[in-house]
């Protein structure tokens, strides 16, 4: 291993991630193990790469020296980024699994019993039936998940770097609710999002924001696609904010004219279920006790929406296509895994078909503490209320396109006689 100083965590962090992961090959009766997956490749060595749709492994012995196989052009990031010393390159007119092989025969591998994660979506089928053919000597094993064990409980440095995410998370989501007006398009209000966390500090996420406006907001995980604002719709917004790869997500709702009974009953609803997550999830709790927790209050509502997924996710490293380590832990009925301090999870109690075609959201991203949860953000969870008279964009959508937001970005309070559904609607 080199040792350096300018990686995303102290050298001691990588090698105590290391270590750890090889007491568990060793309880597994493994020599070593081929890892593909590109977030437990970074997670174990600092290493990333947009390039990760090309074969690339790190091989982690028991007791040698790891290395890497990398396309060619990827081998630049081995040295720019992380600790490993050696590497083995394979050109693109090359074949990567055969570089593999050879190098396991190079190192003395080629005859041990070799761990795999059967399951990675980077290890597709093809190669790892060439994998079989060409290493006949040694026994190959399928280690899926054996990285993920360190990474579901974070760390203390690990916290910190999620605590800069949650930063660029914010700062995209409260210029996303700022760039709400009827007349603009879901892509404008996208951009806003994107550049407020980029100037946050922020860096390319998973996946870009989730921008959704009236009945669009129906469809699940779709985005902007130019649709125009309406006045008088509500607009979902989902918000992934990502910093050296480690991500924090959250969902808020605008609505552009008067809240309805039915979406105040919503908010109220999702609010109450955040409530108790922050009261009562803690270490040693299932996580099938966290979904029936939050399931069971979103459910008993009156405006005839129910919660269509999963109440939650793990949320950490990740890569295109998903900003979710759903894959290792996800928050459902049936789940009889045990919370931990330091699991960071992503709570969705959002509302799909109120009043039968809208969809509504307020999450959170928390980590279990020692003895309870808290959250990565501070901003109101409230629904963002607009007057839709507000708006400069109803009156001249190319000159207001032009001029700087007004400072209280056009809110005005809810019309209703009841002060809570006042209190409610004037957060911004």
């Amino acid at each position: 291993m080199i040792e350096r100083d300018d990686m995303t965590f102290p050298f001691s962090e990588f090698q105590r991630r290391l270590h750890e992961l090889r007491q568990r090959i060793a309880e597994r009766h493994l020599d070593a193990v081929v890892i593909t997956d590109p977030e437990n490749i970074t997670y174990l060595t600092d290493y990333q790469t947009t390039g990760y749709s090309f074969f690339q492994a790190l091989v982690v012995p028991l007791e040698k020296e790891p290395f890497m196989i990398t396309r060619a052009l990827e081998e630049s990031n081995v040295f720019a980024r992380t600790w490993v010393e050696l590497t083995r390159p394979y050109p693109d007119t090359g074949d990567a699994i055969q570089m593999l092989v050879d190098a396991l025969r190079e190192f003395g591998l080629a005859d041990k019993r070799i761990g795999y994660e059967r399951n990675s979506y980077f290890f597709p089928a093809y190669q790892q039936d060439c994998i079989h053919t060409s290493l006949k000597d040694g026994k190959l094993l399928d280690c899926f998940g054996i990285v993920e064990e360190g990474r579901i409980c974070k760390s203390a440095v690990e916290l910190e770097i999620m605590g800069k995410a949650a930063i660029a998370t914010e700062a995209g989501m409260k210029a996303g609710i700022e760039a709400c007006h009827a007349g603009v398009t879901e892509n404008e209000i996208g951009a806003a999002i994107s550049a407020a966390m980029f100037r946050a500090g922020g860096e390319t996420p998973a996946v870009m924001p989730y921008v959704t406006s009236g009945p669009r907001t129906m469809i699940g995980h779709a985005t902007f696609e130019g649709r125009v604002v309406q006045p008088g719709e509500h607009v979902f917004l989902e918000v992934g904010g990502c910093y050296r790869r480690y991500h924090t997500a959250m969902m808020r709702t605008v609505i552009l004219g008067e809240m309805s009974d039915a979406m105040y009953q919503a908010q109220e609803t999702m609010k109450r279920a955040l409530d108790a997550i922050h009261n009562m999830v803690q270490p040693g709790m299932t996580v099938s006790d966290v979904d029936n927790l939050v399931r069971n209050i979103i459910t008993d509502n009156e405006v005839g929406a129910r919660l269509i997924t999963r109440s939650g996710y793990s949320i950490g490293i990740a890569f295109p296509p998903s900003w979710d380590e759903g894959y290792i832990i996800s928050l459902k009925q049936g789940n009889s895994a045990i919370l931990k301090q330091g699991m960071t999870f992503h709570m969705i109690p959002w509302m799909w078909g109120i009043e039968g075609d809208k969809t509504c959201g307020i999450s959170d991203t928390i980590v279990i503490t020692e003895d309870g949860c808290r959250s990565f953000f501070s901003l109101a969870r409230d629904f963002t209320v607009k007057s839709e008279s507000a708006s400069p964009d109803c009156i001249d959508l190319s000159a207001a396109r032009k001029t700087e937001p007004a400072d209280d970005g056009g809110i005005k309070g809810n019309k209703s006689s009841d002060p809570k559904r006042k209190q409610a609607a004037s957060s911004a």
